[in-house]
């Protein structure tokens, strides 16, 4: 009874040392409750069949993800224990002077964390099943849900889940408080705060050489995700790369250590101005007992910007490409004209070999299906193809300079061929352009950034092309925007637009039909949409290989995929921004308190309050910005080759999820250096 008296006066007389520790600890049980509650919320809301499929997968992924999650807080509280308890060494010394045993002050800690824990548990639960009801909002919005029979839900699965984690995690905790107590000895634990960190990296060239070394590194994971990302193929590399990016991030880290002293030195008038020496003083003899922390919050920070940015371009981006990119209400595709050769070769039957000679209406008829009753604007076209067209017969002249750049790409691919008839009745239901051509003209349609890019390299060297020993012409000296097949993101990676008569020996690979519902709003176009699928049984039993893409379908499943991506990603940026700047504003509060008597002595030298402050700040704000300022260096380099896979998605949203992400850091990373600031202020005036 005596010990948790005594561990209750702790906690309560250090309640402003313990303010960041119990703020983060609540925060991190407020979003792992709200992230795995959403089965709960969810469970309420009315959604179609395919939306509620991407929901479940969601669910899936961040109860995977939650466990990741589990890790990362379980690193920070013990991170936190481990500067809170250096925060209290003198304390614990004066314990053992007076008589009391290491077991009696491990039990003093136990009672402590439980106590701390149970409060920042509580806290933590209540706070997020008020925010659980605003994320079921958001829920809601994202995926266009029905919120009529909503009512106030708390899941008790995610309160369990939360328990179980927290309570392993806080075990932990004890544990290593425990084994930490035991080690300490009574001349170290009075004299901590008189010890000073000496800067291990004396020799100047070694540190230039790590430095040195580390650039390049860095210079070279750069270089093979921009320019040089088209050699990474396979995912060791890309493994192996962020692996280099990490080491050269510690390494950086690890030189400056003992680099900014000395360099730093040299500008006198900058070194002895006010403060200055002090304020470098104190960063150098910090930085190298901090390389590695640094290093993981830089890495950590590089993450949450990443994933921040990209995942909101991305939902941006499939959002805008919606009207854009599905135009029509459906899309029907058949593959044409299928060789009896082709049955061996590519595991074809005979029944849809046979079938392959029918048009989609006429499949569709004969499942009793008639199109003219259900669709209107109607547009039906055929596509062609012709081994003597390949990838490499339309790169001309410009093959081997396309073939060092890109070696991995395939070149004995068969072209996609349109006549220009066709692709105009096409292009006035999507809602594109149309051309003329001259009989000895062709041009390109893609909307795919790579591919076009090796398209314009052809096309500016006027590659001409063979089709049945006649030669044809690049109208343009560059692709056209535009595409066959609707979808969500960018996805044509060339089609060759010809003239009519170009086609008449060619085999018939495709046909599409276009349409739209004879119907008004989306319930019925439903209808017609179920009418459809329940004739797929039908379709299969005649072998037919016609398969559909309608509007709804691509709207559900962009919305299911944006929103799938956004709470993954805000799920980890959110975690691992506090991570990183709790971790930082920890180990500064118990620089201050350690500080404490620097600050006084600085007083009694004649330094004002106000230069104090001011050297406090800067010390706090570097501390801060250094793992910030390499991870926004990082994340340029990292956005880029992000939006490079991503791109069939288009990046027209990027610069606006940067601001957003921006705002998110400011607000945030930000709010914990003031509050930092602010509590090291006080403590240094104790």
């Amino acid at each position: 009874m005596m010990l948790f008296k005594l561990a209750f006066k702790n906690i309560k007389k250090s309640v402003s040392d313990y303010a960041i520790y119990f703020f983060t600890l609540v925060l991190g049980v407020a979003i792992f409750y709200v992230f795995n509650a959403i089965d709960s919320q969810t469970a309420m809301m009315k959604v179609s069949e395919s939306t509620r499929d991407i929901i479940d997968l969601m669910l899936n992924m961040l109860s995977g993800v939650s466990v990741f999650v589990s890790f990362v807080l379980g690193f920070l509280i013990i991170y936190a224990s481990r500067f809170l308890m250096k925060r209290r060494n003198k304390e614990f010394g004066i314990y053992m002077t007076l008589g009391m045993s290491k077991g009696k002050i491990s039990k003093i800690l136990v009672v402590e964390t439980f106590l701390i824990g149970l409060l920042s548990l509580v806290v933590g639960l209540l706070l997020g099943c008020a925010l659980s009801q605003v994320m079921s909002v958001i829920v809601a919005n994202m995926f266009e849900a029905d919120l009529t029979e909503f009512t106030f839900v708390i899941s008790t699965e995610a309160i369990v889940k939360t328990i179980i984690y927290f309570g392993i995690m806080y075990l932990l905790v004890m544990i290593f408080n425990t084994i930490s107590v035991s080690r300490c000895k009574l001349i170290d634990l009075i004299n901590a705060n008189k010890k000073t960190e000496t800067v291990k990296l004396k020799n100047p060239y070694l540190c230039i050489f790590i430095f040195i070394v580390a650039v390049a590194i860095l210079g070279y994971s750069y270089y093979s995700v921009t320019i040089g990302v088209d050699n990474l193929r396979e995912t060791w590399q890309i493994f192996l790369i962020i692996g280099l990016g990490a080491l050269g991030t510690f390494l950086l880290f690890f030189s400056l250590s003992g680099l900014v002293l000395r360099v730093l030195q040299h500008f006198k008038k900058f070194y002895y101005k006010g403060l200055n020496s002090f304020t470098i003083k104190q960063f150098s003899s910090k930085i190298n007992t901090t390389v590695f922390s640094m290093t993981v919050i830089c890495l950590m920070l590089f993450v949450t910007i990443c994933v921040f940015s990209s995942c909101m371009s991305m939902k941006n981006a499939m959002t805008a490409n919606l009207k854009e990119l599905a135009p029509v209400d459906i899309e029907l595709a058949k593959t044409r004209d299928i060789p009896r050769e082709f049955m061996e070769e590519y595991g074809y039957s005979e029944g849809q070999v046979n079938n392959s000679y029918q048009s989609i209406e006429d499949d569709l008829n004969s499942v009793g299906f008639d199109v003219n009753n259900y669709y209107k604007d109607i547009v039906s076209i055929n596509t062609y193809t012709t081994d003597e067209l390949t990838v490499r017969d339309t790169l001309g002249s410009a093959y081997n300079e396309i073939y060092k750049k890109y070696p991995f790409m395939t070149y004995d691919a068969v072209e996609e061929v349109v006549t220009i008839s066709d692709y105009n009745k096409a292009a006035k239901v999507l809602g594109l352009d149309t051309y003329t051509l001259d009989d000895d003209e062709y041009l390109v349609i893609a909307d795919y950034d790579n591919m076009v890019s090796v398209r314009n390299m052809a096309l500016k060297a006027s590659a001409t092309i063979t089709i049945s020993g006649k030669t044809y012409y690049p109208k343009y000296d560059k692709c056209m925007d535009g595409f066959l097949e609707i979808s969500n993101s960018h996805v044509n990676d060339g089609i060759f637009i010809v003239p009519d008569n170009a086609v008449s020996n060619l085999t018939v690979e495709k046909e599409y039909l276009y349409a739209n519902y004879k119907a008004d709003t989306d319930d019925e176009k439903q209808e017609i949409e179920n009418l459809l699928l329940s004739k797929s049984d039908a379709l299969e039993n005649i072998e037919s290989t016609l398969g559909a893409s309608t509007r709804l379908s691509i709207y559900e499943g962009s919305v299911g995929l944006g929103a799938l991506v956004t709470f993954i990603g805000l799920y980890l940026g959110v975690i691992f921004l506090i991570s990183s700047a709790a971790i930082l504003a920890l180990k500064e509060l118990s620089e201050a308190t350690e500080n404490k008597e620097r600050f006084k002595m600085l007083r009694k030298i004649g330094a004002d309050e106000k230069l104090i402050n001011k050297a406090l700040f800067r010390q706090i704000a570097i501390f801060f910005l250094a793992p910030l300022v390499i991870a926004i260096i990082h994340s340029i380099f990292g956005i880029i080759f992000c939006n490079y896979i991503l791109e069939t998605f288009g990046n027209e949203s990027l610069l606006l999820a940067i601001v957003l992400t921006a705002v998110f850091l400011v607000v945030i990373y930000g709010g914990y250096l003031l509050i930092t600031y602010y509590c090291s202020k006080r403590i240094i005036k104790e």
